[in-house]
């Protein structure tokens, strides 16, 4: 792939955008439709630009409903016609055993899913509501979870198989809070917003466990805008929801959401 086109990605991106390119070129030279495992927003973003570079490609994002945060991307010749069920999507619904609230919580289903050796890339979005988990999975491993999960952290569970369609998405809670901060830097608002010192916050960063709108960012400095979200491996997400502007010491009043 062109290095000039690589330059503009972070090195942890590289290996994928190289793999994606090559998944796109096959799709163009060899006229076949090809299917990616799920996608995080910004590695969706990064399909979209290398499928464009390809004027004869056309790509469809689908993870289950419109505003599902990972995605399958289906790269086809622009005279193939692509539909949802082109990205080979499945439903498993899980519930505790006899009926009763499992009281679980997000990490404890993926921790079983992934306890399976199910690779992440493999899971979609999961919709965690009191009752049960509605996991969007892809095809190929649905019939392996829906005969191996049996138990989610301590408790024990059933599954079921669903179409697609049945899926009730679970919109994420979020907490908004207001803010006074020094700057707009990323170690500044994100000091802030989970209460870290400086040296707290910058090591997770400059390890490179920070990422910004789902890309990896190593740099405190980087100054965030409305809009971004930012998540602290350990720590949690957040968005930048508004910038109200200056308090009379200078500093800026900001609007931050808090997920889960």
């Amino acid at each position: 792939m062109n290095e000039a086109i690589l330059a503009h990605f972070h090195p942890d991106e590289r290996p994928f955008v190289e793999r994606m390119a090559k998944v796109a070129e096959r799709a163009a030279d060899r006229h076949t439709v090809e299917l990616t495992d799920f996608l995080d927003p910004r590695q969706a973003d990064i399909v979209d630009m290398l499928v464009r570079r390809h004027p004869d490609l056309h790509v469809l994002l689908a993870g289950g409903h419109p505003e599902a945060e990972r995605k399958r991307a289906v790269i086809a010749p622009s005279y193939i016609p692509l539909e949802p069920a082109d990205a080979r999507l499945a439903l498993i619904r899980i519930t505790a055993a006899g009926g009763k609230p499992a009281e679980l919580e997000h990490g404890d289903y993926l921790g079983a899913l992934l306890g399976l050796g199910i690779k992440r890339e493999k899971i979609g979005d999961l919709h965690v509501s009191p009752d049960e988990c509605q996991c969007v999975v892809a095809a190929e491993m649905a019939d392996y979870i829906d005969l191996n999960l049996r138990q989610v952290h301590r408790v024990r569970v059933m599954t079921e198989r669903l179409p697609v369609s049945e899926l009730k998405p679970v919109v994420p809670e979020l907490t908004e809070m207001t803010l006074s901060v020094a700057s707009l830097r990323l170690d500044a608002v994100a000091g802030d917003v989970w209460r870290l010192s400086r040296a707290k916050v910058l090591e997770p960063i400059k390890a490179g466990r920070c990422r910004v709108n789902w890309k990896t960012e190593d740099n405190p400095a980087c100054l965030l805008k409305e809009g971004d979200t930012v998540s602290l491996r350990g720590f949690g997400r957040f968005r930048l929801v508004r910038i109200n502007g200056e308090t009379k010491s200078g500093r800026l009043r900001i609007t931050v959401a808090k997920f889960g």
